[in-house]
């Protein structure tokens, strides 16, 4: 990646809107390119700075401006506004300058549509303040500080929450951001905040289910990390026995084999004989062979 598509990237990249692979290349040209790293602080310094003081909108603004617009425009109705003395000396100097007045309400227009685009509401700490099942969309997850959450989302309009993962509304909110199809990074990141509440049974459902069925590897690694605690649980041992025998990626089957095997249940025979007698891989299949051993359980199928 150049340093100039770092910096057209950058923007979008802090706003969530870049795909988990880009935000991956931005990381390591980062890491390699220290003038673009400081570009990268510099524009994340700012973008707090800004949300970090609201601006103080007072209530019923929107109302009164419609309402006066309203008033204006039935009032005005039949008649036909008459150009001001400077658009007639304009018009009559140069007629093909007559474009700087639409071009210029254009403009503000963009102005007012970017700044309500790209200025997310800064929302009140805690999720008391909303109804997880209003959220649309997750569009970015972050953790800057152990155990606390930075969430921007879409109700009917963007906005940022701030939250302990102990919250039971921020977990609702990251468990429903593992459902997103188009985000894999976004899913990563909120299985490996879920995982530090994996003694909630709703988390655990959450990461088994992504274990069992994200197409992204990196996700189910994540989800399978988040469950090593579990491992004993007949629920937990059930998905890491499905995802020995189905799941595609080697590095994820290796995981699951060392999680299995610590437990030593006779149950988990049969799987290990399968294993031993398809499995490619040789760290896996040398795992399956030493826990049948252990167990005095042959290394033949039953």
């Amino acid at each position: 990646m150049t340093c100039e598509t770092f910096r057209e990237l950058l923007p979008l990249a802090l706003y969530g809107e870049v795909s988990f692979e880009e935000e991956e290349q931005l990381d390591e040209h980062a890491m390699t390119c220290e003038s673009c790293a400081e570009d990268r602080e510099r524009l994340t310094q700012i973008i707090r700075s800004v949300g970090s003081e609201p601006a103080g909108v007072p209530p019923g603004l929107l109302s009164r401006c419609r309402r006066d617009l309203s008033a204006r425009l039935t009032a005005d109705g039949s008649t036909r506004r008459q150009p001001a003395w400077w658009e007639r000396a304009l018009a009559a100097l140069n007629p093909s300058l007559s474009w700087i007045k639409p071009a210029s309400a254009l403009a503000l227009l963009s102005i007012g549509f970017l700044g309500g685009r790209l200025m997310p509401d800064w929302g009140s700490s805690g999720s008391g303040s909303i109804d997880p099942a209003s959220v649309s969309r997750v569009r970015y997850v972050d953790s800057d500080i152990p155990g606390r959450v930075r969430l921007v989302v879409d109700e009917t309009r963007q906005r940022e929450l701030t939250g302990e993962v102990s919250d039971a509304g921020i977990r609702r909110i990251l468990m429903g951001a593992l459902g997103d199809p188009s985000d894999p990074g976004l899913r990563a990141e909120s299985v490996d905040l879920l995982g530090s509440s994996s003694d909630n049974a709703d988390v655990r459902q959450a990461l088994v289910n992504s274990l069992r069925s994200d197409p992204n590897s990196g996700v189910r690694l994540k989800a399978l990390e988040g469950l090593r605690r579990y491992a004993a649980e007949s629920e937990i041992r059930d998905a890491l026995c499905e995802v020995l025998l189905t799941d595609d990626n080697p590095a994820i089957r290796a995981q699951a084999i060392d999680m299995l095997v610590q437990h030593k249940d006779t149950e988990i025979a049969g799987v290990l004989q399968e294993l031993v007698r398809k499995e490619e891989n040789s760290y896996i299949r040398s795992q399956s062979l030493k826990a049948l051993s252990e167990m005095k359980a042959s290394a033949g199928t039953f």
